[in-house]
């Protein structure tokens, strides 16, 4: 956009674009109203974020041409790989809006990119001043705040790895075992299920927890979650 002239000869450039992905539309009403009126240009996208592929979804961010993105997510609201990451590295702030209290996920936004999380339980006027002080482009997370938050990423993200090459140690028999664990069935329904002895059963719970290196079922199946692990087909 070109600036255009008051008619004094002054420039006027145009409003800093703010966009707002918000899904509650309360909220999002009010960011609007606050914005506006501190003279920014607020856009709300008509494309809902949807399911993955994003595409659609971060094509329509980029074509507005935003200065900030304001985005609402949660943890399990869409990786930030694919929401974060293609945004930011067009070189537009994008500020994390959310309810979720897992600081590890905080990092992995960081990680990709997100200028700031914000954490939609903060009293509505600190939300707003982490979201102004990124369209004045300045600091919103001390260096202290942000390198703990990508630290703890870090550790989430290398905890997840050992686990899932603790899991691929499985056999196909111990596979469909943790299987049966996960969907909470007892040794006698699982050696019913798969007609072999409970003896056998126990055995193959026993290999699971050594190959998994944990000391409870529980264990076993917490890992399975953490990891997002599904048998195969």
């Amino acid at each position: 956009m070109t600036a255009s002239a008051l008619p004094d000869g002054t420039p006027h450039l145009p409003a800093v674009r703010l966009v707002v992905v918000e899904e509650h539309t309360v909220f999002a009403d009010a960011l609007e109203i606050a914005f506006t009126d501190d003279g920014y240009d607020v856009v709300r996208p008509e494309v809902a974020k949807g399911r993955p592929p994003y595409d659609a979804f971060v094509t329509g961010l980029l074509r507005v041409s935003p200065r900030v993105v304001v985005m609402d997510l949660d943890h399990d609201g869409g990786p930030a790989e694919q929401l974060v990451a293609p945004v930011a590295s067009a070189g537009i702030d994008v500020v994390v809006l959310t309810g979720s209290h897992h600081l590890a996920w905080w990092g992995e936004c960081l990680h990709h990119g997100a200028a700031t999380v914000v954490a939609t339980t903060e009293p509505l006027s600190q939300l707003l001043a982490s979201v102004r002080r990124t369209l004045q482009g300045r600091v919103t997370l001390t260096p202290g705040k942000r390198q703990h938050l990508l630290q703890l990423h870090a550790a989430h993200d290398d905890a997840e790895r050992a686990g899932r090459l603790r899991l691929a140690r499985l056999t196909d028999r111990e596979q469909a075992v943790l299987a049966h664990l996960m969907l909470g069935h007892h040794v006698v329904e699982i050696a019913q299920a798969r007609v072999v002895s409970e003896a056998t059963v126990r055995s193959q719970v026993r290999s699971v927890l050594a190959k998994l290196e944990v000391s409870s079922q529980l264990a076993a199946v917490a890992l399975a979650h953490q990891v997002s692990w599904r048998p195969p087909v």
